[in-house]
C-alpha cells in the first residue's frame, strides 16, 4: 500500500513569512509550490524548489485567483480568458524557475477559493483544464476525492489524482466544511494522524456529524499555513509509516520514502 503526502509551500512574501518549508520538505513526498497569485514570490519559489530538487520531493504548481491581499481563499468571478491566460502564466513561471533549481513541474493543484470552485463549477474547471492542457496535457491535477471534477478531468485527457486533507474537517457529502465554521481546521497531530490512518487502510474520514465517509484519495495534504503544520505532518507520516504504508509521490519520481 502507498499514498503521497503533499503539502502546500513556498508561500513567503518578502518579509512576511508563513510556515516552516524547511521541516515540512523532509516530511512531504510532494510539495505544492505557490505561483506568486495567492502568496509567494520569485526568491522564494526558487529557495523552495532548489530545497525540494535536494531532498527528492516533487514539485507541482500551486496556482490560485490573483489574490494577495486575501490569500486566494475569497471566490471571485473571472472571465474564463483572463482565468485561463494567469493559470498559464503562474504555470510556466513556476516551469522555469524549477528547471533552474534541478527540478521539474510535474502536476498542477489549484488553491483555496479556485479549488473549491472547480471541484464543481463544470465551466470554470474547463477553463483550468485547457490552461493545462496547453502548458502540458502530461500534467496531473490534483483534485478533491469524489468531486465532479475528478471524472471531469479524466474525459478530458488529464490524469486526476484524488486528494484527501488531513487538517481539515468533512462534511456527510464527502466536501469540506467551510472555513468560516468552527472546527473546520483540525490542529490535533494525534486525532489528525489517526484520521489518515484510517483513510489510508479502510478508505472512509469520519464527518462532522459522526458519519463514515467515503474517500478514495491518492495524495494526503497538510496545509502548510498552519501553525501546527509540522506536528501534524510528522504525525500523519509516523501513523502511515508504522502501519506498513510506503510514502511515494504520484508524479513518478522516484522518491519512496
Amino acid at each position: 500500500m502507498q499514498i503521497d503526502l503533499n503539502s502546500d509551500l513556498g508561500e513567503h512574501y518578502g518579509s512576511w513569512r508563513m510556515g516552516d518549508d524547511e521541516s515540512m520538505l523532509e516530511t512531504v513526498t510532494s510539495a505544492n509550490i505557490a505561483c506568486g497569485f495567492h502568496a509567494g514570490d520569485p526568491k522564494t519559489a526558487f529557495v523552495t524548489l532548489r530545497g525540494a530538487a535536494a531532498r527528492g520531493v516533487a514539485v507541482g504548481a500551486h496556482v490560485a485567483y490573483p489574490d494577495l491581499a486575501g490569500f486566494g481563499r475569497r471566490p471571485m468571478t473571472l472571465p474564463a480568458d483572463e482565468l485561463e491566460a494567469g493559470l498559464i502564466y503562474q504555470i510556466g513561471a513556476l516551469q522555469g524557475l524549477a528547471r533552474a533549481a534541478g527540478t521539474e513541474v510535474r502536476y498542477v493543484k489549484p488553491h483555496g477559493a479556485l479549488y473549491n470552485s472547480i471541484a464543481f463549477n463544470e465551466a470554470e474547471a474547463a477553463t483550468v483544464i485547457s490552461a493545462i492542457k496547453q502548458i502540458n496535457p502530461e500534467f496531473a491535477l490534483v483534485c478533491l476525492a469524489g468531486s465532479p471534477l475528478v471524472e471531469q478531468a479524466r474525459a478530458a485527457g488529464l490524469r486526476a489524482v484524488t486528494e484527501a486533507f488531513a487538517d481539515r474537517a468533512y462534511e456527510p457529502t464527502g466536501a469540506l466544511v467551510s472555513r468560516s465554521e468552527p472546527g473546520a481546521v483540525l490542529h490535533d497531530p494525534d486525532l489528525v494522524a489517526e484520521r489518515m490512518l484510517r483513510l489510508a487502510q479502510h478508505g472512509t474520514v469520519t464527518a462532522r456529524d459522526g458519519s463514515e465517509v467515503a474517500v478514495h484519495a491518492e495524495s494526503i495534504c497538510v496545509h502548510g499555513d498552519s501553525p501546527d503544520a509540522v506536528n501534524m505532518a510528522r504525525a500523519v507520516r509516523a501513523a502511515l509509516l508504522g502501519a506498513g504504508v510506503t510514502l511515494q509521490n504520484f508524479s513518478g519520481a522516484d522518491n519512496a520514502r
